[in-house]
């Protein structure tokens, strides 16, 4: 099994913009599962990772083929300013081609998708034909090649039609399929162990005692990383006792590719993380220009891959959408990293500090004639978990923005962008 490379995250700056941060994350991870490849039907590969470049095996389509329902023909037997009369020769239809040859002054009843017959060079539409008996009249004005499909125009064979490092989507398995491809050969999936720390936290289901809440973060982690098609391991909770953080951790290490946790990275007397890392591996703390957010924790426990999120709920989503989830895609073998931000019109007025990033929880409404128009949800305190769930994604606010308008563009991800 391939691992980090020691000290991978060892990180120089004081404070780092979001920029600078997913940059340093995409130089500096490999792929841990280069090595660890499957061969699988196409109906068990929906969100798997590609690990070769996928070659046609044929033209798509195979062969010139019909548009519509119509008639094939040869248009240098047209009249071009007036009526044209043909013999209708045969039948072409989809999966039954004409086997014969289309002569002067003959055409071929055809259907969608069905064979161009031998000879034929252009289809008219069924509807823009008058037919009596065995003969069509034609208006004039039809264009050469018209509702003609030309083969191989989808795919030509040997192109590669899907790159190695692709998460695999329900179209990428319908362009495999046409062209010949029942398998495909794929990385296996990541293996991300995922927990959390605190004498607080109590499962949800149990009595919750004097001073306990329930621990949700964990579930929102665990579902956003099975979502990315890693295999995800249930840790639990580890009690705030140094000891068992440091057995827990090095346990885990031993069977996962990355440790995953929010909360129990600071300095205070029962943050037992920090200490457990280090001891085990390393542990840098990137100061980074955000909010909500800030420290984020990366190390490594032994040569396994460590992220620690911040604790509050929101914070800890938000920085595991954009900075972990580039990472556990990094590491599983996949190339396209970055979420796609998509630009709405605000419906709100908003001031910042320059110099820092900032995600505001928004939902959309949409607008006739207007588009769509970002709504912030009130209040934005970073430990309201509603604010995740009455709404639609973040507007996404850059460093150098210090003030935004009601009726300006903004940058918006939407949480279905990133959330698989």
């Amino acid at each position: 099994m391939n691992k980090l490379a020691d000290d991978c995250f060892n990180q120089v700056k004081n404070l780092m913009s979001t920029a600078e941060a997913l940059a340093v994350l995409r130089q500096r991870i490999v792929a841990v599962t280069q090595d660890r490849l499957e061969r699988l039907p196409l109906a068990q590969a929906q969100g798997r990772i590609l690990a070769e470049d996928l070659v046609s095996n044929l033209d798509v389509p195979p062969h010139d083929n019909s548009a519509v329902d119509g008639y094939a023909l040869r248009h240098g037997d047209l009249k071009p300013d007036a009526p044209s009369r043909l013999a209708v020769a045969g039948r072409s239809a989809a999966g039954h081609p004409f086997t014969g040859h289309v002569e002067a002054g003959g055409t071929v009843r055809i259907f969608t998708g069905a064979v161009m017959p031998d000879g034929a060079d252009t289809v008219v539409m069924q509807e823009d034909v008058e037919r009596s008996g065995e003969h069509i009249v034609i208006p004039p004005g039809l264009k050469s090649g018209a509702n003609r499909r030309r083969q191989g125009e989808d795919t030509e064979k040997g192109d590669v039609v899907l790159a190695r490092g692709r998460r695999l989507r329900a179209q990428d398995l319908g362009l495999a399929a046409s062209v010949g491809h029942g398998e495909l050969t794929l990385y296996r999936p990541l293996k991300v162990g995922v927990f959390s720390t605190g004498d607080e936290l109590v499962e949800p289901g149990a009595d919750l005692p004097t001073g306990g809440i329930y621990d949700a973060n964990r579930q929102i982690l665990m579902a956003l990383v099975g979502g990315l098609g890693a295999q995800v391991s249930d840790l639990g909770i580890l009690p705030d006792e140094a000891a068992a953080v440091r057995q827990g951790l090095s346990d885990a290490a031993e069977a996962h590719d990355l440790l995953l946790t929010s909360g129990g990275v600071s300095v205070g007397d029962e943050d037992h993380v920090r200490g457990a890392v280090e001891a085990l591996g390393h542990l840098h703390f990137w100061r980074l220009a955000i909010k909500p957010g800030r420290p984020l924790a990366l190390g490594q426990v032994g040569a396994t891959a460590f992220v620690g999120l911040p604790g509050n709920p929101v914070a800890a989503t938000v920085c595991f959408l954009r900075f972990a989830r580039p990472l556990i895609l990094g590491l599983a073998g996949a190339v396209d990293l970055e979420p796609a931000l998509y630009r709405v019109t605000a419906d709100f007025d908003y001031e910042k500090k320059a110099g820092r990033r900032e995600w505001l929880r928004a939902r959309l409404e949409h607008q006739v004639d207007a588009g769509p128009r970002a709504v912030l949800f009130r209040p934005m305190g970073s430990g309201i978990i509603n604010s995740l769930v009455q709404t639609h994604g973040l507007v996404e606010i850059a460093e150098d923005v210090t003030r935004i308008k009601a009726g300006e563009a903004v940058d918006f991800l939407p949480f279905d962008e990133v959330a698989s």
